[in-house]
């Protein structure tokens, strides 16, 4: 039987205000996988999850006319971030591009977007009694106000967007966004981080897309809003669906960008097989990158035991906890573990031979210290796999005071890949994988 069927309340479109009052507990997080020890140090103290909310109902109230049909998707995958909103308790989290997935066809994975009309939004949440419930929300406009989609860029550089079904194309827009990390500014305003681009997008309180930053020689071109080429070329070869995923505020006002994955410099097979990414140094008031940093993952089978893809290694969170120190989430689907690192002056890289793609390139070394290229230090905060109840793909951290994390997972909209996503009649199947807010107690501060 379809887990919608058991959970999804009376199928009638609601309006926001009536969809948002929902009072459902839909679940609780998921339990620790077989064979992983516990760590007593560590433990989970409270779970939060998402009630079912039509898509269609949310996206509508927001941008009206925007979503005539849903498919049965809820809403969800608002766990791209995770950010401390004014009062303690209260976060703001932003959606990424949308429901999508892929299905093969002959020897192409085409990428899929059920809801081609959802328009990726800003979202203020609380957990109350074991419930998130969601306070506002903003959706991303562009300067006329239209609603900027979660659609890909550029033919050739982006993958192709299709159907649901993958039997038909869809167009490209210049003014989508595949959003993940989140901060907000002393002025209210907010940003961004992409991966389409990979790009730093400025917005303002009420969603307004102010600029996007990208990098130099991307030419994107037909979008309405700015668009600044400040970023090193060099990020050009980022890896699909890998481009910027954690970003954290510094105290100074200053903003770091992670990297999700290695770029793939100088090809595919140096990027595959890497295990280090960048970090990027942006500065609001010169409006301009001001350092780089090189970031090394363990390697894989150590954050994920029985993993062998270096490819899998993945930053998706960054958290500013003083001075030039950061939270640093490296990660799997399956498993994450949370590093402290200090942006030191002596390991900025930026503008050096390692953002060239002359050989060897940053991602081919695997002796850094031979070719004399500084790596961030790090220093294990939590190893989230030891900890029962933490749910899987953690994308979104928050430091909740000195011995409390907050972790929000992407649920993907309860997507799966795969024709067998959606049913005959075009709903649906969910993959019953709910946006799950947990709360960490950590066995020390972070100070």
């Amino acid at each position: 039987m379809n887990p919608r069927l058991l959970r999804r309340p009376a199928a009638v479109v609601l309006p926001l205000s009536a969809a948002l009052a929902l009072s459902v507990v839909v679940g609780t997080a998921d339990a620790t996988p077989a064979g992983h020890h516990h760590d007593a140090a560590a433990r989970v103290v409270s779970t939060a999850t998402l009630p079912d909310i039509p898509l269609a109902a949310f996206s509508d109230a927001l941008v009206p006319g925007s979503v005539a049909d849903d498919r049965g998707v809820d809403l969800g995958g608002i766990g791209s971030d995770l950010y401390p909103a004014e009062r303690r308790g209260e976060y703001w989290t932003v959606t990424d591009r949308g429901p999508n997935g892929q299905i093969a066809v002959g020897k192409d994975k085409r990428r899929t977007f059920p809801v081609p009309g959802f328009d990726p939004a800003i979202v203020k949440i609380r957990a109350v009694g074991g419930r998130i419930q969601v306070l506002k929300a903003i959706p991303l406009t562009t300067a006329s106000g239209a609603p900027v989609t979660g659609l890909p860029n550029q033919a050739g550089r982006d993958e192709a967007p299709y159907t649901y079904d993958a039997s038909t194309p869809l167009a490209y827009d210049p003014n989508g966004l595949d959003t993940e990390g989140l901060v907000r500014d002393r002025d209210g305003s907010f940003w961004l981080v992409d991966e389409y681009g990979p790009s730093l997008v400025h917005v303002s309180a009420g969603g307004r897309v102010l600029a996007r930053h990208v990098p130099e020689g991307l030419n994107l071109t037909g979008a309405d809003y700015p668009v600044v080429e400040s970023l090193p070329s060099i990020y050009l070869q980022r890896k699909v669906n890998r481009g910027f995923e954690g970003l954290a505020l510094l105290p100074d006002g200053d903003l770091v960008m992670a990297l999700q994955s290695p770029l793939l410099n100088p090809d595919k097979v140096a990027g595959e097989n890497s295990r280090t990414t960048r970090l990027l140094r942006f500065s609001p008031r010169k409006n301009r990158v001001t350092a780089e940093y090189a970031y090394r993952f363990d390697a894989v089978g150590d954050v994920e035991p029985g993993q062998t893809k270096t490819s899998e290694l993945k930053v998706s969170a960054l958290v500013a906890i003083g001075g030039d120190r950061l939270l640093v989430q490296e990660r799997t689907d399956k498993a994450a573990r949370v590093y402290e690192v200090r942006l030191r002056r002596g390991a900025d890289i930026l503008g050096s031979a390692w953002d060239t793609a002359a050989t060897p390139t940053l991602e081919q070394l695997d002796d850094r210290g031979a070719a004399g290229v500084p790596v961030l230090a790090k220093r294990l905060v939590v190893d989230l796999n030891t900890v029962p109840g933490v749910p899987g793909k953690i994308e979104g951290i928050a430091l909740d005071g000195p011995s409390t994390l907050a972790l929000l997972n992407d649920n993907d909209f309860g997507m799966t890949d795969g024709p067998e996503a959606f049913d005959a009649a075009g709903r649906l199947v969910d993959s019953g994988v709910e946006t799950t807010l947990v709360r960490v107690r950590l066995d020390r501060p972070v100070r």
